[in-house]
């Protein structure tokens, strides 16, 4: 029995990162394919600009890992990108194509942000990396109006140790910012950063990457 033990392979340990990163993207029925591909386009240029790989190189481990899925209704979501470990320029870039080559594949179903928050917290156990930082990254257009109240969800995923950021886009409820910070957000440094219409998306979620990767460094 000892000899069977010592030659039994280990089990694999997962990879420690800096930070952990759910990216949940809007894709309920007011988001227009334009508008989808203004959010797609826009995460995609913010991985392949040097200040996400700068704030990146920052850390203790100098990589993160990020994971993209798309949300609409309360059980509505499905994952874009899988986690996708990123240290340096090339893996960057890998991850900024992987993000412009993901097809969108939900259409209507409401505004489930509490959904989006619930899936996020539920995928940060299933990559092969741990995070000294577990953040989900909501953006959208509209407030919750499908599933169990969003402060709920908020509140179990920040229980959890999970930090909330948000990217509200105002086009359509010019309010939303404040909806964001007084029911979305939430956790140890939470960040919330609007973006005032989906041409100005690119520009918000550059900032707020660079802010939430290189927050508490």
């Amino acid at each position: 029995m000892a000899a069977f033990l010592a030659g039994k392979p280990a089990a694999t340990q997962p990879a420690n990162v800096d930070m952990q990163l759910v990216l949940a993207v809007d894709a309920s029925g007011s988001v227009s394919q334009e508008r989808f591909e203004l959010q797609r386009q826009g995460y995609a240029a913010a991985f392949r600009h040097p200040q996400v790989l700068r704030a990146i190189r920052s850390g203790h481990t100098q990589s993160i890992a990020v994971i993209m899925m798309q949300w609409t209704g309360p059980t509505m979501q499905a994952i874009a990108v899988p986690w996708t470990l990123v240290r340096d320029q090339a893996s960057a870039a890998a991850l900024a194509d992987a993000i412009e080559k993901a097809p969108r594949q939900l259409f209507g179903g409401g505004t489930s942000i509490s959904g989006a928050i619930d899936f996020g917290v539920a995928l940060m156990p299933t990559g092969p990396y741990r995070g000294q930082k577990r953040v989900i990254d909501v953006s959208g257009d509209g407030s919750n109006n499908r599933g169990r109240p969003v402060t709920l969800a908020r509140d179990d995923a920040v229980r959890t140790g999970v930090t909330v950021n948000g990217l509200p886009i105002l086009a359509l409820e010019p309010d939303l910012d404040r909806y964001y910070f007084e029911n979305v957000i939430g956790g140890p440094g939470a960040i919330m950063v609007p973006a005032v219409d989906y041409g100005a998306f690119a520009q918000a979620i550059l900032k707020k990457l660079v802010l939430e990767i290189a927050a508490d460094r």
